[in-house]
């Protein structure tokens, strides 16, 4: 036979000593006890009932402190490498783009190509004419460039991305 989970020695000796206290009847002493919750048995249920909820809660305490154990693996939250200072900053900020390109399209109004750029740190977005600079490459490579966002041959990228720093640089000093 298997004993419940509650059951220790210590535990034992409380419920023994409950009832030679008690002799079964009136945990209290009362003689003749009118009460039923007083009773040895009514008692014991409770007291077992407490002390099942403390294993339960102790066992989750334990399985608490075993998960963060287990997950924690001492490590420094902050950067490895120290924190930024002055110097390091702006030499960051300094090598960083001052805009992003979206995509190309074709205006519809104009049929001629475009690119959609927005400008780092802020929600503006500016679309440059890039004029006639796509006419060199093929009709197919166009529209893949454009839909799909394929590459350009490297000469045309770089005329691009030429039209596309003057028109930003342009609109930064204005």
């Amino acid at each position: 036979m298997t004993t419940p989970k509650w059951v220790n020695p210590q535990r034992q000796a409380y419920l023994v000593k409950l009832f030679l206290q008690s002799r079964g009847f009136c945990v209290y002493g009362h003689k003749r006890c009118p009460i039923p919750s007083h009773y040895y048995e009514v008692v014991i249920e409770e007291v077992i009932r407490n002390w099942q909820l403390d294993d339960r809660a102790q066992r989750q305490a334990e399985w608490e402190a075993e998960r963060i154990a287990l997950h924690s693996l001492n490590e420094r939250c902050y950067p490895t490498r120290g924190q930024f200072n002055a110097l390091a900053k702006d030499i960051y900020l300094a090598n960083q783009p001052h805009h992003f390109v979206i995509g190309l399209g074709i205006s519809g109004v104009t049929f001629r190509p475009f690119a959609k750029v927005r400008l780092a740190s802020s929600y503006i977005h500016l679309h440059i004419n890039l004029g006639n600079t796509l006419r060199k490459v093929s009709k197919t490579r166009r529209r893949k460039a454009i839909r799909y966002g394929k590459a350009l041959p490297i000469e045309i990228q770089r005329e691009v991305d030429r039209l596309i720093n003057l028109a930003v640089r342009d609109y930064l000093t204005h």
